[in-house]
């Protein structure tokens, strides 16, 4: 999945290992959409690795073991924020399930080595010790094909049976691949083709005056407000807080409940269309209207 973070350079020093058994960790990378999911599996069994983390999934013998899906998110912002772990109960189940397994080997599949360092971070595992890059297990020929699918047909490949996704998958199931000569593992030996509900190409970018507006929709649809008079839109790192002065009529509910009302109601709505986290909504009744 791309990610727009500068390149860096290996550390000298790393992160102590959590315990004497903490994982010797792989990281598998490549530009978005060359084909590193397509040959994940073969590069965990010729490095004896257990457990692939593949785009938000733990994966291992070709099944889902813990994780959801990046590519199953609607939007692209939710998208990413999946496969760096960012959601506090999806990093939780899935540094709980790699504890209880405690594995010699996971490979994590990246875009870069500064998104292989955020996942680990994130999962509490040891940095990479080795790096294999995509170009490595595949020649030009296969990588520019790869890409060509992707940027022509919107598809990406996920490392495991269709059975594992039909489930909770948001997007399309195109078709599956299979590697029978490999593998003596049926599902092991199969990829799922799918197309996300979103493109992982290029960048999004979602400016407060889009928020803005979707705010003041939201204020226009109560019966008991007359508008937003004004918004302020203040963007932290990965979350918005809004300061809203209303107008509002007298009516059933007090001002006290309108304006509670439309905390929840912005909040919610922000959340949910542009898949962004918001901090806080600070309401301020600003005009009282009269009949």
């Amino acid at each position: 999945m791309e990610e727009k973070v500068p390149a860096v350079s290996r550390r000298e020093t790393q992160p102590a290992p959590l315990s004497p058994k903490s994982p010797r960790v792989l990281a598998f990378v490549g530009p978005a959409g060359t084909g590193k999911s397509q040959r994940a599996q073969m590069v965990a069994r010729e490095n004896d690795v257990e457990f692939i983390i593949d785009d938000g999934l733990v994966i291992s013998g070709g099944k889902i073991h813990a994780g959801k899906s990046a590519k199953s998110e609607k939007n692209l912002v939710r998208a990413i924020r999946r496969a760096l772990f960012e959601y506090p109960d999806h990093r939780i189940a899935v540094t709980e399930f790699l504890r209880q397994k405690n594995p010699r080997n996971i490979m994590v599949v990246a875009t870069s080595i500064s998104m292989a360092d955020k996942i680990t971070r994130a999962l509490s595992l040891p940095l990479p010790e080795r790096i294999i890059d995509i170009t490595e297990v595949a020649s030009p020929d296969d990588i520019l094909s790869a890409r060509r699918e992707r940027m022509e047909k919107g598809q990406h490949v996920i490392p495991v049976s269709r059975t594992q996704l039909r489930k909770n998958f948001a997007g399309k199931l195109v078709g599956h691949l299979r590697d029978l000569f490999k593998s003596m593992d049926r599902d092991e030996g199969e990829r799922t083709i799918v197309r996300p509900p979103f493109s992982f190409f290029g960048s999004v970018t979602i400016h407060s005056s889009a928020i803005a507006d979707l705010v003041r929709l939201v204020v226009a649809s109560s019966p008991q407000t007359g508008g937003a008079k004004d918004i302020r839109v203040r963007s932290g790192d990965e979350s918005v807080s809004l300061e809203i002065t209303i107008s509002v009529f007298p009516g059933k509910l007090n001002f006290l409940q309108v304006g509670s009302m439309h905390q929840r109601k912005v909040a919610s709505a922000v959340s949910y269309f542009t898949g962004i986290d918001v901090d806080n909504v600070d309401i301020t009744i600003g005009e009282i209207i009269l009949p």
